[in-house]
């Protein structure tokens, strides 16, 4: 087992010896004032939609306000340490996602560390990608896609939201696995007039980013990124149909400090689960592209602790630095 997955799963089960007494007393008095949800990316983002949607049902079942708090910058290592420096009690948690994972790795000098600071609360959803590809582009399938590029080395151009984003490392894996030759050309804002208009040749982006995209003919797909094809466009196949092992998904989950009392932790578990499980929490997950990823706390410390390591080995294959 890899330090990542040990320290994950440590800081999930370790306060689990409290006493049961002690546990149900923190729980009784929590939350007792508003609790502030960091949020890494900007108002209108993926991530700040899912943190609004999820909120209102937290407070409304936990009796306090949730509110949301976008702390922008650094590839989201801003919003990180402003949870880590925060008091260990429930009152500042994080928003954690996918680019968590592989900051984890791609950055070396960090005022702290995500696997040993932050203790992992609940998953929340998946969020697929979309291998998609400007309409003047030729392929029209994967195979074809890998064809073409193969034919054309360092011709295609493929867009992502930053150096280190989901689409980056979706793109670079996909990459290691085939063998193309895609030049990487990071986005600091809106990549997708671009790739509509032929600037860039491809994306590995967010379904909720994209699917008017797609829905309104602009943008091409090729497959779904996921392991299975994606219940709001079944007739899209996945890359691993013609990659086999292919998968890469971004997600959401909550985070608090290290210290957090076991109490606290599985009390916003179970609220956040429910919330996931909920009919019409799954409609509004579902219009937004998502699927619901209820865990245990020790379940999504190893699917995050599983998630550092997989990046890890495509940022060392393709040589990958921090901007």
């Amino acid at each position: 087992m890899s330090l990542p997955r040990r320290n994950f799963l440590r800081l999930a089960a370790g306060a689990a010896a409290l006493p049961a007494l002690s546990r149900v007393s923190i729980a009784q008095s929590y939350p007792a004032r508003t609790v502030r949800v960091i949020v890494g990316f900007p108002a209108g983002s993926a991530s700040d939609i899912l943190a609004r949607v999820m909120s209102p049902w937290l407070s409304e079942r936990l009796g306090q306000q949730f509110v949301v708090e976008n702390r922008t910058g650094a590839a989201t290592n801003i919003a990180a340490e402003t949870v880590v420096r925060a008091a260990p009690d429930g009152y500042t948690l994080l928003l954690m996602t996918s680019t968590n994972s592989v900051n984890a790795t791609l950055y070396q000098n960090l005022n702290f560390n995500f696997v040993s600071d932050i203790v992992p609360v609940a998953g929340i959803d998946l969020v697929p990608y979309v291998m998609e590809v400007t309409p003047s582009l030729p392929a029209k399938t994967v195979p074809e896609f890998i064809a073409y590029a193969k034919a054309n080395p360092g011709k295609i151009n493929m867009a992502s939201n930053g150096i280190g984003s989901g689409p980056h490392v979706a793109g670079e894996l996909f990459k290691m696995m085939t063998g193309v030759d895609l030049v990487h050309v990071p986005y600091s804002g809106n990549p997708y007039s671009d790739l509509i208009g032929g600037q860039v040749q491809v994306m590995f982006s967010p379904i909720p980013a994209s699917i008017g995209y797609i829905k309104s003919g602009q943008l091409r797909p090729l497959a779904a990124t996921t392991a299975k094809r994606l219940a709001v466009f079944p007739d899209i196949p996945t890359i691993a149909e013609f990659v086999p092992g292919y998968d890469a998904s971004g997600w959401h989950g909550i985070g608090a400090p290290k210290g957090t009392p076991t109490g606290v932790v599985d009390m916003l578990n179970k609220a956040v689960s429910a919330g996931v499980a909920d009919p019409d929490m799954k409609t509004r997950l579902a219009s937004l592209g998502v699927e619901p990823m209820p865990a245990t706390p020790i379940e999504f410390g190893k699917f995050v602790a599983d998630d550092i390591e997989k990046w890890a080995k495509v940022i060392k294959f393709a040589g990958i630095k921090p901007a």
